[in-house]
């Protein structure tokens, strides 16, 4: 089988072969998005998603039972994905599996040809479908994010045993800036990248005004020389929606211009779309921005017409074709 087909040599002061790192460290705006998993055991509804992100993003994250429901695992869809040639972030959620498991996951991965890993801390059990299952924790987020990188860049496992070919990946971790305390948000990406973190995903947003003073905050620690922050955003389907998401997601700021501008729509989807859109287009003017995170929970044709419409690719091509995955690299 040929290397996949998302992954290079690895260049000077890289410490992946993956596209994702290679695009932000040529300063190009980047793009990723999420691949919402199956509730299936059939390859082909994997790979119908992914061929129309891929298209338009520079990794795919493969997420790791957000929301702590089950879907097929993170490390399933990496399996599927690498050997087809895309670049996938694969996520990992300290929530389900100790140390042990989560250090021999990463060694999986990185022989299958993932070049980036999203460091989670997960959400409690008790916010899924079965309550009744047992957290682990054996790690959090930071302390994720230190293994692997000792991992990587010391070629040893946590117990100090040696790895004989390390994991070359590029690390990964989220942030909220609309979560209050406001002041401690950039703080805690200090921790995270000290920690490790290359690269950030944040979630949504919907507070352009919020976002500004939270990165002014992270360029005045540095932080934005030190690590590639891509801003989260997604469509709203309707006023209705983005009312119970305010209230019920954590750290989603949604202004109350925002929802009467879909109440007086005429199609609120498609002006949940247009306003997905602008927000794109005002937060790539932001100072230390690296790109954009873009979701939608299982409407990856919604993202893609999203990222094309946003004007973000202009001066770029296209991310991947069939023939040639590594196409727009």
């Amino acid at each position: 089988m040929s290397d996949p087909g998302a992954s290079y040599p690895i260049l000077p002061g890289h410490t992946s072969g993956g596209r994702l790192e290679r695009v932000l460290r040529s300063g190009r705006f980047a793009v990723t998005a999420e691949l919402n998993p199956p509730d299936s055991a059939d390859p082909e509804d994997t790979f119908e998603r992914a061929l129309v992100l891929s298209r338009v993003c520079d990794a795919i994250n493969a997420t790791d039972a957000s929301g702590a429901n089950c879907h097929m695992s993170s490390v399933g869809i990496c399996a599927l994905l690498t050997r087809a040639g895309y670049s996938l972030v694969m996520q990992i959620s300290c929530r389900d599996r100790n140390r042990i498991a989560i250090q021999g996951d990463v060694l999986g991965a990185a022989a299958m040809g993932v070049s980036n890993v999203l460091c989670l801390t997960g959400d409690g059990v008790e916010a899924g479908d079965q309550p009744g299952a047992k957290a682990v924790f054996d790690l959090d987020s930071i302390s994720l994010l230190e293994t692997i990188r000792c991992m990587r860049d010391e070629s040893r496992f946590l117990s100090g045993r040696a790895i004989t070919s390390p994991p070359r990946v590029f690390l990964g971790a989220a942030a909220n800036p609309f979560a209050p305390p406001f002041d401690f948000r950039p703080l805690r990406l200090a921790k995270k990248v000290a920690a490790g973190a290359q690269f950030i995903q944040t979630q949504y947003c919907y507070d352009v005004a919020r976002l500004k003073d939270y990165m002014k905050a992270v360029r005045d620690l540095g932080l934005d020389e030190r690590c590639y922050v891509l801003v989260g955003v997604g469509p709203l389907a309707s006023a209705r929606a983005a009312r119970w998401i305010g209230t019920n997601v954590p750290g989603v700021h949604i202004p109350e211009s925002t929802i009467a501008r879909l109440e007086g729509a005429a199609d609120q989807k498609a002006e949940g779309k247009r306003i997905c859109i602008e927000l794109i287009q005002q937060i790539r003017e932001i100072s230390g921005v690296a790109g954009v995170h873009v979701m939608a929970y299982r409407q990856e044709h919604l993202v893609s017409e999203i990222i094309l419409e946003s004007g973000v690719l202009e001066k770029r091509r296209p991310g991947y074709s069939e023939k040639n995955p590594t196409q727009g690299a």
